[in-house]
């Protein structure tokens, strides 16, 4: 019998070489709450819930919420800070697990004013890695639009492979059809 993810010990927060990643924590909410509004209008496109504004007791909330997600093994929403000065510049994470195969997603966004610098390739090969050496994976994917390039460089600059393009497979920010595009690593 396998161990229950709620008993799965590994760590919750490791680094790459210039960024700390970590689980989030209660407190973090000021600090998440910053970056998404200062990079709200690159998130809408993309993110379903960058729709509107958020209050700062919104995204404290979200963040315990995703603090207790992690705990349970449900989700690992990971928090990004630069190493060299601790500025929280996004997020990623493991996200619709599957830990009978073992099989993640991840998904990630930065701050607007770090974008451009490779910090969403880096982090992203970092939890790859996590997930393969750490949490056993057999298989991780990245899914997206395939009209977001930057999310697609990312992929590819992370040694993600596309696998499969589905047309009209999901609505997009707006609620028109929109095209995904698979990218996998594979054990």
């Amino acid at each position: 019998m396998s161990t229950p993810p709620i008993l799965r010990e590994f760590p919750d927060h490791f680094e790459s070489e210039r960024l700390l990643i970590r689980a989030p924590r209660p407190g973090d909410g000021a600090d998440v709450h910053a970056a998404i509004t200062e990079s709200l209008a690159e998130l809408r496109p993309w993110m379903p819930w960058a729709q509107g504004e958020q209050s700062m007791d919104d995204a404290e909330a979200n963040v315990r919420l995703a603090h207790a997600d992690f705990l349970a093994r449900r989700d690992l929403r990971l928090h990004l800070y630069l190493r060299e000065d601790g500025a929280f510049i996004g997020s990623s994470g493991l996200h619709r697990i599957d830990w009978t195969v073992p099989r993640f997603e991840i998904g990630y966004w930065l701050r607007t004013s770090m974008a451009g610098h490779g910090f969403s390739t880096e982090a992203t090969r970092r939890i790859a890695a996590f997930a393969f050496d750490d949490l056993g994976a057999e298989r991780v994917e990245i899914w997206c639009d395939a009209r977001n390039e930057r999310s697609t460089s990312v992929a590819t600059r992370a040694g993600f492979t596309l696998e499969a393009r589905l047309d009209r497979s999901r609505r997009d920010t707006s609620g028109e059809l929109s095209d995904s595009l698979c990218f996998v690593r594979l054990k």
